[in-house]
């Protein structure tokens, strides 16, 4: 039995859902989300709250009953308040910039990294730390995941790209014998 699955998903006042078979369409203003069930579970919509409920009892069934209400939930949360990760540049030289559409990291390579950023997405930088913000939580976790893998943080130093609330575990270096 999901846990998940089970709780109901409020929507708010100015986000409009509609339901057409098992597509479910998200708007608020000018952003649309849909999101596929592909008939793996029953969604219902009243009272201002989506419900979803599994269609079987079978394993997969019961696996997507919860799935799709999170993403149900974080679509919802994404439209409202948004989602935003930061991460941290460490490092002699290390830094980044954004320029127009484009996000300029200098990581100690011989050449500057150019990361075009996509629509929907903002992308700022204040000194060390790169906010990305947008509506779509996987896009930014993925984007994150992208800039943190050109230069990800390194045991000894601590030199890289890291989420701030990460933390590094740090080695010991070369001790000398006397």
């Amino acid at each position: 039995m999901s846990r998940i699955g089970k709780l109901p998903v409020s929507i708010p006042a100015d986000v409009n859902v509609t339901l057409d078979g098992a597509v479910i369409t998200f708007v608020k203003g000018d952003t649309t989300h849909t999101l596929d069930t592909r008939g793996n579970c029953g969604v219902t919509f009243a009272d201002n709250a989506l419900t979803f409920a599994t269609n079987s009892d079978q394993r997969a069934d019961r696996a997507f009953w919860g799935t799709y209400r999170a993403l149900a939930q974080n679509i919802v949360v994404g439209l409202t308040t948004g989602f935003e990760k930061k991460l941290e540049i460490n490092g002699v030289g290390y830094r980044a910039a954004v320029e127009g559409a484009v996000l300029k990291l200098q990581l100690g390579f011989s050449h500057d990294i150019l990361f075009d950023i996509p629509a929907g997405v903002a992308i700022s930088v204040e000194k060390n730390v790169i906010t990305i913000k947008g509506t779509d939580k996987q896009q930014i976790g993925q984007i994150a995941a992208v800039i943190r893998s050109f230069r990800p943080p390194e045991p000894y130093k601590g030199k890289g790209v890291k989420y701030s609330d990460e933390t590094i575990l740090r080695k010991a270096g070369k001790t000398s014998k006397k």
